[in-house]
């Protein structure tokens, strides 16, 4: 859910504009309580697009304020349409990227001040499965994972998860419907983000080897390809530089599936 939040004319009729541009984004004009309204959007995780003062937001939002983690993607526009700023959550909750979305729906410029702004954003999605998953149960956890992160199909460089669903015809088959490579490693390469994973399942260790599979994939795909993309060589390229990738989206599950979204820095 995006929520719109206008406190001028002029603001107003720039969040009519986002509106119709956005999927699943509601305006709300001057909601009062001011700042009670907005925390409670902020709190139920909602992303949110306010048309205001910088000022206004931080003191509003500062109470309900947890961690980069966490935190739903915030962004500050100028009435005037000129300015989109990521204010929370630039890199983990994806801020960065949807105000370079935002900017170009309406012409606008984007001021991003975080470190690696520049540097071009690789992203991946691991999935794990039970055996014979359904694919339509597994597209429909990938495409609502990428709605919920604000990406579109062509920002995701590949779909990946770990050696032994090398030959999952669910996975398999969408890929090829999506376009993209379907990647996997092995338990020893997906052991090396161990510790970059959200949580971690002694269950799934005790069958596959490692604590978590989607995130894993994610994660170390992620890092995989943007070491590929800079150096224009081949995908399985090895590079210790893990710490360069990060978890965009925590693991999403279904009841047979699970999807997790990870993005990696390439110059």
């Amino acid at each position: 859910m995006i929520r719109v939040i206008s406190l001028t004319d002029k603001g107003q009729a720039l969040g009519k504009r986002l509106v119709a541009q956005l999927n699943d984004a509601l305006l709300s004009h001057k909601p009062q309580p001011f700042s009670q309204q907005v925390q409670t959007y902020f709190t139920a995780g909602e992303r949110l697009i306010f048309i205001c003062a910088t000022g206004i937001v931080m003191r509003s939002l500062a109470p309900v304020l947890a961690d980069k983690y966490t935190d739903p993607a915030v962004l500050v526009l100028d009435e005037n349409g000129r300015f989109v700023i990521p204010l929370l959550s630039g890199h983990e909750g994806g801020a960065n990227d949807w105000a370079l979305q935002v900017s170009k729906l309406i012409n606008a410029e984007p001021v991003i001040t975080t470190a690696n702004a520049y540097l071009h954003p690789i992203y991946s999605v691991g999935m794990g499965c039970e055996r014979n998953c359904p694919e339509a149960e597994l597209e429909g956890l990938f495409m609502q994972s990428l709605q919920q992160q604000g990406l579109s199909i062509k920002q995701i460089s590949c779909l990946s998860s770990i050696d032994i669903k090398a030959d999952e015809q669910g996975l398999i088959s969408l890929a090829a419907k999506l376009g993209i490579p379907f990647l996997t490693w092995n338990k020893q390469q997906l052991s090396t983000v161990e510790e970059q994973l959200s949580t971690r399942s002694t269950y799934v260790h005790s069958i596959v080897g490692v604590y978590g599979v989607a995130e894993s994939a994610a994660l170390y795909s992620a890092l995989q390809c943007a070491a590929a993309y800079s150096k224009q060589t081949d995908i399985a390229l090895e590079t210790s530089l893990v710490e360069q990738a990060e978890l965009v989206m925590n693991k999403q599950k279904t009841a047979k599936a699970t999807c997790a979204i990870a993005r990696a820095y390439a110059s």
